[in-house]
Parts: structure tokens; C-alpha cells; sequence
């Protein structure tokens, strides 16, 4: 075989696609490096980082070290699936028998290689963030948004240069689907393994540090406070990275997938090439409008700062696509790009829905705010109430982005390529990763500089900096999860008629009894494993109750100030109870595929796949909605309302949030990977399911 399988005008273009990844990882390079050369502060403003450093790659070496033996077990069977099953009928000389497994192997190392770049550059930026705002809050901002811009870059250009790399070594989209798979099972253990540490320890911080013992957030007396804000860049920076991650490279697979199969053969390559473009295009604006987040004056507004580099990224993608979509397809143009326009105004749309019941700046977070002051269980109640109602709008705008994009396609490029416009409407969500995962990193950095300053003890006028970055990282986590949420919906589309196509199905009947079994199944999945990942939240953060009670009870001076607590113990806690606790959700999701598709059949698997989706989504923007509407409803309580820090409501607040916290950073953001997984691994049995299965 030859080591590139393209030539040509093909490679050529396959080509642009991979340099402009590589450009992307030399910018997160370059970003890194300028933070780096910032000053971090006081001797105990540099301790207190270094802790945190250690603290996160200790989780991060731990958690891929125990993932080692999981990825080479697939790695090792991918080599014994018959290449002749993925030919349809063509030349399977032409097919590598390493190409599954290899595509495989790299998609997983490149995530865990994201997550590493992403938590040093987050975890070496806090304290330079803290040192900044002791100049100007413009100062910090630009110090943060480059710590997580360097997570957004090694993101987009890892899933860019990964996919279009083995593109053009392999020359075939149908083999490398598994890069997507290896992508998404890394992904869900980062996720589940994330969200399990950082809610155990913010849970042990609160409800012993703030409740019982009535000290405020980030006080270095609190045993549980370093594995805090280390749990801050584990979950919202190496998992909702390696969650978009697996976005872009499974969406960006199933499009070249889709496009391979739907179109006439003089312009097949158009489509396979359309989405690693697109993805080419939203790289080169995520980096140029990193030059427009910058404040124009100290008095200014980071939100809008960050709002438009957002902003700028879309308008420069939809630029972009236009012309892209003109060179390739001609005539077809227009019904092409008005799917990725709607994917760019979806990721608008939910970002803007997210924020509306999130934010305490709206009604539905100073709803529950009024309800706390008839106690915990009203506040339960109305946080539920609105977690429940904020499903409906934001299913909407994805039902519209469907149906707009395929009709878009159908009318104005060619009866048949509907399907792939709804591809497109997810790569235009997708194309913008860059941004959008520098922004939501952007967080960690400066809720981290918050807690350096206060445990620095450095003056109010510091603190008042942090705090402004800190409330704005607050809502853009918000948005990055509604983000997730609506690219997970249309990615999981696009894997299901990709899934569709590999598995030779026509339709898929309702009325057989099998068919309904794997319906049913694949809803009750997400339910299951959102139930996992709440109670190994419950189980560690008793271990972290207990450990920050018997300190404070143990270790002489804590609260006076004269006694040291053992961060490491904590950290060790919530370490262990991650690594314990996300196997058995991981296994579900890839076990579940493989049983319902050899016992029940494709079809089966397929509607397995529906059941999943359709639950998945509900039940993370129910989770994440809740939880954000929860923690904001708290911190408008702490601006002064209804008597504000130490009040009856305050404490009610105070167990909504923390019933909130495995609501938004654990069991919601987990469904996104968990249905990702499902439809990259049926991608991948689909051609075995349709020849071996029991009832088939």
C-alpha cells in the first residue's frame, strides 16, 4: 500500500486541512509561552499554584493510566474485524488492516494529549491571572482568555490535523470512524472521572467549610479547598475539552461518511473534503479573533470582550463557508451553506437560552433565589421545576436547525443530500470548538485566581478583579454546556445515518417487538448512568466530609489560623474516588451497543441509538440547567438579596447548589460523551451487527 492514499487536487486540499491543525497547535503553543513569561506573583501565590499543578496532573497521570489497559484491549481487537466488511463491494487492497486500529489509538491520544495541554496551561495560568488583576482587570482578562486559549487550539487543531492526517494516509473515511471512537470513549471517562472529583471535593468544601463551619469560599483553613480548585480545571477544562474533542472529530467523520455515500461520483471527494474545510475555516477564525477579546477600557465589560471573539468567529466561519461551499459545489452552494448557517445560529440560540435560565441576572434564577426563603425543600423544588422547563426551548431551535438545513439542502442543492445538510448544521457548531472551549477555559483560570487571591490574603481591590472575571467564567461554563449539549444533538444525528448507511438499513420498523426492546433500552440508558455518576458524587463526597471534619476536628489551629490543614489528603480522596467510580459508567456505554446489535440485530441497535439520543439530550439540559440555575440563584442571594451571606435563605441556597453541583458537572455533561460513544462504537459494529447478530 502507499503511505498517502490521495494525490492530486485531493491532496492538495486534504492537505490545507491538516497544516491549518498543525497552525492551530503552534498558536496554542505560542499562547502558552506568552503566559508563561508573566510574573506569578508572591512566594505563597506560587505555592498555592504548584499545588494545584500537582494536584491536576496527578489526577490526569492516574486517570489515563488506569484507562492504558481499556484502550489496548479495543486496540488489539479492532485488528480482527474483517477489512472486507468495510469495502461495500469495492477493493479491499486498498483497505489497511491497520487503519481501524491505528485511527483508533490515535483518536485516543490525542484526547489525553488535549487534556495535558489544556490542564498545564490552565493550571499555569491562575496565579498569572491573580498577579495580573493586581495591575488591571484588563490585564487579568487577557491572561486568562490565553490560558484557555491554548485548551481551545490543542482542541480544534488535535480533531483537524488527527482526522485529516489519517484521511490522507488512509485515504478512506469508512476506516478511520474509529479515530471518533477512540475520541469518545477517552472522552466519557474524562467526563464521568472529572466530574466525580471536582463535584467530591466542592461538595466536602461546602457543606463543612461554608455550612458547618461558617468560613467562606476558598479559605485556606478549609481542608478540601486546594482539591477544589483543582477539581475546577479537571472537570470544565480536560473534560468539557475532551467532550468537544469527540464532538468535532465524530461529527466531522460522520459528515465525510455521509458525503461519501449520498453524492454522484464526480463530486463524492466534494463532499468528503466540504466538512475538513469548514473545520480549516473555523480554526483560522478562532485564532484571528482571539485579537478582538480585549476590554476598551478598565471599566469595560469581560462578557462582552469574550462575546466578541464569539462573535467575530462565527461571522469569519460563515465568510468562510460561503466561498468554500461556492468552489466546490457550484450552483449546489446555497443549499449547503444554509446548513451550516443554521449551526452557527444554533450555537448562538442555546448559548443565549442557556444563559437566560441560568444567569442571576434573569427571572428564572431569582425565582428559586425567592423560593429559598421558605427553606431547602422549596428551593429543591423550584430548581427542578425550571431544570425541567428549560428542555423545551432549546429542542426547539435543534428541531429547527434540522429541519431548515435539510430542507435548505434538498431545495437548493439536489433532491437526496438533505441528510447532509443537517451534517453541515453540526460542523457549523462544531467548526467554532476553538473559541468556544477557550472561552468555557477560560473559566477554571479565573475561578482559580479568585481562590489564589483570597488564599494569598492579597487586598479587596484584587479580589474585586477575580471576582469580576469569576462571575463572567460562571456564565460562559453555562453556555459552553449548552454548546455542548446542542453539538452533541446534531453529532449524534449525523453518527445515526452514518450508522444507517453502514448497516445497510432502509428503515427502521417500530412494530417489531425487537425494534421496541432497543428503543426502550437505549432511553433507559442515559437515566442509568446519570444515577451512576450521582451516586459516586454521594459516595466520595461522604469520604470528603469525613476527612475535612476529622481535620478540623484532629489538627490543632486550623481555625485559628496557626495549624496547617493536609490539602493532599483531599486531594487524594477525590483522586481515588474518581478513578474508582468511572469505570463502571464507561462500561455501560460501550458495552450496551455491542450487546443490544449482537443479540437483537442492526435494527434493533439503531433504534437503540434513537432511545439514547433523544433521552440523552433531555436529561443534560435538564441536569445542567438545573444545577447552573441552582448556583447562580446562591450567588444572587451573596450580592445582597433577601439579607444576603448568613441568612436562612443563604443556607437553603447554599444545599440547592449543592445539590446542583453533580447536576451540571457530572451527571449532565456526562450524557454528551455517553451518547457520542454509543453511536461511534455502533458505527464501528454496524457491518459485524448486520452479518452475526442472534435475532437477525
Amino acid at each position: 500500500m502507499r503511505f498517502l492514499m490521495l494525490e492530486g487536487n485531493q491532496l492538495i486540499l486534504a492537505l490545507i486541512a491538516f497544516v491549518t491543525g498543525i497552525v492551530s497547535l503552534v498558536a496554542a503553543g505560542l499562547f502558552l509561552a506568552s503566559v508563561l513569561k508573566e510574573d506569578m506573583g508572591t512566594p505563597r501565590m506560587v505555592e498555592l499554584s504548584n499545588a494545584i499543578f500537582e494536584g491536576a496532573m496527578a489526577f490526569l497521570n492516574r486517570q489515563y493510566k488506569s484507562l492504558a489497559p481499556i484502550v489496548i484491549i479495543i486496540f488489539i481487537a479492532l485488528f480482527f474485524i474483517p477489512k472486507d466488511l468495510f469495502a461495500h463491494g469495492g477493493d479491499t487492497s486498498k483497505i489497511s488492516i491497520f487503519a481501524l486500529p491505528v485511527s483508533y489509538l490515535v483518536g485516543a491520544v490525542a484526547s489525553a494529549i488535549a487534556g495535558y495541554a489544556g490542564m498545564l496551561s490552565t493550571t499555569k495560568s491562575n496565579a498569572r491571572t491573580t498577579h495580573a488583576a493586581r495591575t488591571s482587570l484588563n490585564k487579568a482578562l487577557s491572561v486568562a482568555f490565553r490560558g484557555g486559549a491554548v485548551m481551545g487550539l490543542s482542541v480544534a487543531g488535535l480533531g483537524l490535523a488527527g482526522v485529516a492526517g489519517l484521511y490522507i494516509v488512509f485515504g478512506n473515511p469508512v476506516v478511520i470512524n474509529s479515530f471518533a471512537f477512540g475520541a469518545s470513549a477517552v472522552a466519557l471517562f474524562a467526563r464521568i472521572g472529572g466530574g466525580i472529583y471536582t463535584k467530591a471535593a466542592d461538595v466536602g468544601a461546602d457543606l463543612v467549610g461554608k455550612v458547618e463551619a461558617g468560613i467562606p469560599e476558598d479559605d485556606p483553613r478549609n481542608p478540601a479547598v486546594i482539591a477544589d480548585n483543582v477539581g475546577d480545571n479537571v472537570g470544565d477544562t480536560a473534560g468539557m475539552g475532551a467532550d468537544l474533542f469527540e464532538s468535532f472529530a465524530a461529527t466531522t467523520i460522520a459528515a465525510m461518511l455521509i458525503g461519501a455515500a449520498i453524492f454522484s461520483p464526480e463530486l463524492q471527494f466534494a463532499g468528503i473534503i466540504f466538512p475538513l474545510l469548514i473545520g480549516a475555516a473555523g480554526n483560522i477564525a478562532s485564532i484571528v479573533s482571539t485579537a478582538v477579546v480585549r476590554l476598551g477600557d478598565e471599566g469595560g465589560d469581560p462578557q462582552a470582550a469574550l462575546n466578541k471573539g464569539l462573535w467575530a468567529t462565527n461571522f469569519l466561519t460563515a465568510v468562510a463557508g460561503w466561498f468554500i461551499a461556492q468552489y466546490l459545489f457550484g450552483d449546489m452552494a446555497l443549499g449547503i451553506f444554509i446548513g451550516i448557517l443554521a449551526g452557527l445560529i444554533t450555537n448562538v440560540a442555546i448559548g443565549q437560552i442557556t444563559e437566560y435560565y441560568t444567569s442571576y441576572h434573569k427571572k428564572p434564577s431569582q425565582e428559586i433565589a425567592d423560593a429559598s426563603l421558605t427553606g431547602p425543600a422549596t428551593n429543591i423544588i423550584k430548581g427542578l421545576a425550571v431544570g425541567l422547563r428549560s428542555t423545551a426551548a432549546p429542542i426547539v431551535v435543534i428541531c429547527a436547525a434540522i429541519f431548515v438545513s435539510y430542507e435548505a439542502a434538498e431545495a437548493y442543492a439536489a433532491k437526496g443530500l438533505g441528510i447532509y445538510g443537517i451534517a453541515m448544521a453540526a460542523m457549523g457548531m462544531l467548526a467554532t470548538s476553538g473559541m468556544v472551549v477557550a472561552i468555557d477555559s477560560f473559566g477554571p483560570v479565573a475561578d482559580n485566581a479568585g481562590g489564589i487571591a483570597e488564599m494569598a490574603e492579597l487586598g479587596p481591590e484584587v479580589r474585586k478583579n477575580t471576582d469580576k472575571l469569576d462571575a463572567v467564567g460562571n456564565t460562559t461554563a453555562a453556555v459552553a454546556k449548552g454548546f455542548a449539549i446542542g453539538s452533541a444533538a446534531l453529532t449524534a444525528l449525523a453518527l445515526f445515518t452514518a450508522y444507517k448507511m453502514s448497516a445497510n438499513l432502509d428503515t427502521i420498523d417500530l412494530l417489531q417487538p425487537t425494534v421496541i426492546i432497543g428503543l426502550f433500552i437505549g432511553a433507559t440508558i442515559p437515566f442509568v448512568v446519570a444515577s451512576q455518576a450521582m451516586d459516586a458524587v454521594g459516595r466520595a463526597a461522604f469520604e470528603m466530609i469525613a476527612e475535612v471534619r476529622r481535620q478540623f476536628r484532629e489538627i490543632p489551629g486550623i481555625m485559628e489560623g496557626t495549624g496547617k490543614p493536609d490539602y493532599a489528603a483531599c486531594v487524594d480522596i477525590s483522586t481515588k474516588a474518581a478513578i474508582k467510580e468511572m469505570i463502571a459508567p464507561g462500561l455501560v456505554a460501550i458495552l450496551t451497543p455491542i450487546v443490544v446489535g449482537f443479540v437483537f440485530g442492526p435494527e434493533a441497535l439503531g433504534a437503540t441509538l434513537a432511545g439514547a439520543t433523544a433521552a440523552g439530550v433531555l436529561v443534560a439540559i435538564f441536569m445542567s440547567n438545573a444545577g447552573g440555575a441552582w448556583d447562580n440563584a446562591k450567588k444572587y442571594i451573596e450580592t445582597g438579596i433577601h439579607g444576603g451571606k448568613g441568612t436562612e435563605a443563604h443556607k437553603a441556597a447554599v444545599v440547592g447548589d449543592t445539590v446542583g453541583d453533580p447536576f451540571k458537572d457530572t451527571a449532565g455533561p456526562a450524557m454528551n460523551p455517553l451518547i457520542k460513544v454509543m453511536g461511534t462504537i455502533s458505527l464501528i459494529i454496524a457491518p459485524l451487527v448486520a452479518k452475526w447478530s442472534f435475532f437477525a
